[in-house]
């Protein structure tokens, strides 16, 4: 089966209907297709996180969407049903040193593959979010504001955007002056003021602007 973007299979795709591309995909015969999206491209602090999800064909999560159109309670109240109903759930990070060494693009797209790498059952096709191919002989559809339009994608989205914030709530004790709890590394008027007070810490990313300038 060839790689890359199966051109003409998702032509005008019903935007309405979230499972549209992996309804296609079941019927062509793939029995596990991984919806995958990261979450922390932005941030001047902290790791980025990918999750791959497989959902079962036919497979229904109300509620379930973007993850930037949920709150914080709406996603956590989302992650048991997402949980008992996928047939697979993976997440991957790529830490800061990564991120500053090979950048950020880079480092969210070794997260994906990372996540899809530890799935028990290898996918037999990949809904990527975004326009970026990944660097794999599996065949893969990228679709862009994809947790917005295909549902193993949002659903990955939660996963991923659940699993960071826990992550930088801990990071928040360890560093509590640049208020991580609140702001999950995202450069906030009181983080940037903490960094100009503070300086940067071990989890600041240093390719980043203006930690870039501060650690000159």
């Amino acid at each position: 089966m060839a790689s890359g973007n199966q051109s003409g299979f998702f032509d005008e795709p019903d935007e309405n209907d979230l499972c549209v591309f992996e309804r296609r995909l079941w019927r062509a015969g793939h029995t596990h297709v991984a919806g995958l999206d990261e979450v922390g491209r932005g941030p001047l602090a902290g790791p980025v996180v990918a999750a791959a999800v497989v959902l079962p064909e036919g497979c229904l999560l109300p509620g379930v969407t973007d993850s930037k159109k949920l709150s914080s309670a709406q996603r956590r109240a989302l992650l048991p049903s997402i949980f008992a109903h996928a047939m697979s759930v993976s997440v991957a990070f790529e830490p800061v040193a990564v991120i500053d060494q090979v950048n950020i693009l880079r480092a969210s797209q070794r997260a994906m593959l990372a996540a899809v790498a530890q799935m028990p059952a290898a996918p037999t096709f990949l809904l990527v979010d975004g326009n970026q191919k990944l660097s794999t002989t599996l065949p893969q559809q990228t679709i862009v504001k994809g947790d917005r339009r295909s549902l193993s994608i949002a659903a990955a989205s939660i996963v991923a955007k659940e699993f960071r914030d826990a992550l930088m709530l801990a990071m928040h004790r360890r560093y509590p002056q640049y208020g991580f709890d609140t702001n999950a590394g995202y450069g906030t008027a009181r983080h940037l003021a903490a960094l100009a007070q503070h300086g940067p810490c071990p989890l600041h990313r240093r390719t980043f602007s203006p930690i870039r300038e501060m650690v000159r």
